[in-house]
C-alpha cells in the first residue's frame, strides 16, 4: 500500500487515478511514499525519510527545495504543457487587452449609471475616448517556445499576426509543434527590434531575472506593448512604469500584482490567473498522479526537475526485483553496484542508468529476489544516495 499525501485541494479528477486498493491518499498522513502540492510552501518542511517523490500539480517549483531534495534520493516532478492551453488563452486575452481599452471604457459606461434614455447617445458620443488598435498584421514576439509559447505563437498566426519565436533551447518536439509561419530570431535584440507586442515564455533563474529592463527596453520599438503571464521577476518594473511613461511602451499586461503597478491606466495587473481553470487543475493533478504512479510502481522518471529522464523498456522479471538507484554522477558507480550484485550471485537481466549534472539514476532488474544485506550493501557504496527495490 502506498501512501499519498496532499499538501493542497488536489483536482478529485487526478485522484482518481490512483488505485484505491493500492493507494492511501490524505492530507495528514504518517510516513507518506510521496507527496502531491500546487502552491503549499515547502521550502522549510521537514521531510519524513519514507518520502520518495513530490509531484508539483503545475510547471513552477519555487515553492519546493529542488536541489536538496535531489541530494536527499527525493525525486520532484512538475507538469508542463497541462495548464498549456490555460495560460494560452489568458495570454491571448492580455493582446486584446493591451489593443483595445474594454476595461477602461466599461468603467467609464459604468459611470452613466442613472442617466436613462441619455445613455445610448452618450456612450456613442464617448467612444472615441477609447479607440484602440487590431492585432492582425501586427508583429508578436514570443520569447519562449516551450508548450505554452508553442501554442500563443500558433494561435497567433491562427489570428493574422506576424510571429517572431527566440529560444536558444527549442526542443525537437517544440520546434515540430511550430507552425511553418513562426520566424526564428537569432537573438534576442532581433525580437525586440521588430516586435509591436512581445510576451514572455521561460522560467525565472538567475540569468531571466529581469528579462525586460531598462537595457532591453531601449532596444525595442516605440510604443511596444508587454504581456507577462509567465513569472513577475521576468519584469523590472519600475524600469516598464518609467517606460510607461516616456511613452516607449504603450501597455504592460501582466499576472503578478505588485503595489507599484497598481492603479496605473496604462498597467492591467491580474492576480495569477493563468491557470486558474477547472480544466487546467483537472490536466495537472492527472499528469502528477500518472507520474507519481509511473515512478513508484516501475521506477519510471519523466517530467523530472532535479533527476534525469529514465526508464526500463522491459517489465520487471516474474518474481524478480527491480533495483532503482539514485547516485552522484562519478566514475566507477556502474562497475561497483555490478560487482555486488555479482557476489550475490544475482543475474542482472537488463540496466539503464541515465545523468543530470551531478546526479544519476540507474535501473537494474535482476530475475530473482534482492535480499535486504544485499541492498545495504549497495546502499553503503560511496556515492549512493538511496536504494529502492520493486518487487514483481
Amino acid at each position: 500500500m502506498y501512501k499519498i499525501q496532499t499538501l493542497d485541494r488536489i483536482s478529485a479528477v487526478g485522484l482518481d487515478n490512483f488505485p484505491r486498493d493500492d493507494y492511501e491518499i490524505a492530507s495528514e498522513i504518517m510516513k507518506p511514499d510521496a507527496i502531491l502540492v500546487r502552491s503549499h510552501d515547502m521550502l522549510s518542511m521537514e521531510l519524513d525519510p519514507t518520502v520518495k517523490a513530490v509531484a508539483r500539480a503545475g510547471a513552477g517549483v519555487n515553492n519546493i527545495p529542488v536541489k536538496e531534495l535531489a541530494q536527499k534520493g527525493v525525486v520532484v516532478f512538475n507538469t508542463p504543457g497541462a495548464n498549456a492551453n490555460a495560460v494560452k488563452e489568458l495570454v491571448i486575452l492580455g493582446l486584446l487587452m493591451a489593443s483595445r481599452p474594454v476595461i477602461a471604457a466599461n468603467h467609464w459606461v459604468n459611470t452613466l449609471s442613472g442617466k436613462g434614455a441619455e445613455i445610448a447617445p452618450l456612450a456613442e458620443k464617448g467612444k472615441k475616448n477609447y479607440i484602440g488598435q487590431e492585432i492582425k498584421g501586427k508583429t508578436l514576439g514570443v520569447i519562449g517556445l516551450g508548450a505554452i509559447g508553442a501554442m500563443v505563437a500558433n494561435t497567433a498566426i491562427e489570428l493574422g499576426m506576424n510571429v517572431i519565436g527566440y529560444d536558444p533551447f527549442l526542443s525537437v518536439d517544440a520546434a515540430w509543434s511550430l507552425k511553418s509561419e513562426v520566424k526564428h530570431a537569432e537573438t534576442l535584440d532581433t525580437l525586440f527590434a521588430k516586435a509591436d507586442y512581445i510576451t514572455v515564455h521561460v522560467p525565472e533563474t538567475p540569468d531571466t531575472k529581469g528579462l525586460i529592463c531598462a537595457s532591453t527596453i531601449k532596444t525595442m520599438k516605440d510604443g511596444v506593448r508587454i504581456i507577462n503571464i509567465a513569472r513577475g521577476g521576468l519584469v523590472n518594473n519600475e524600469d516598464v512604469l518609467a517606460a510607461l511613461n516616456s511613452g516607449k511602451i504603450s501597455c504592460m499586461v501582466t499576472d503578478f500584482a505588485a503595489e507599484e503597478l497598481l492603479n496605473n491606466d496604462k498597467v492591467i495587473c491580474m492576480p495569477h490567473l493563468g491557470a486558474s481553470t477547472p480544466e487546467a487543475e483537472d490536466n495537472c493533478a492527472v499528469m502528477a498522479v500518472k507520474q507519481l504512479r509511473d515512478f513508484l510502481e516501475t521506477g519510471a522518471i519523466k517530467n523530472s526537475v532535479n533527476y534525469p529522464k529514465c526508464k526500463m523498456d522491459t517489465e520487471i522479471p516474474a518474481g524478480g526485483t527491480r533495483l532503482c538507484i539514485s547516485h552522484k554522477n562519478i566514475p566507477n558507480m556502474i562497475a561497483q553496484f555490478t560487482s555486488v550484485l555479482g557476489g550475490a550471485k544475482l543475474n542482472i537481466g537488463g540496466m539503464v542508468d541515465q545523468n543530470r549534472g551531478d546526479i544519476a539514476y540507474c535501473m537494474i532488474d535482476v530475475d530473482s529476489k534482492v535480499e535486504q544485506s544485499t541492498i545495504d550493501e549497495l546502499s553503503k557504496t560511496e556515492g549512493v544516495i538511496n536504494v529502492r527495490p520493486i518487487y514483481a
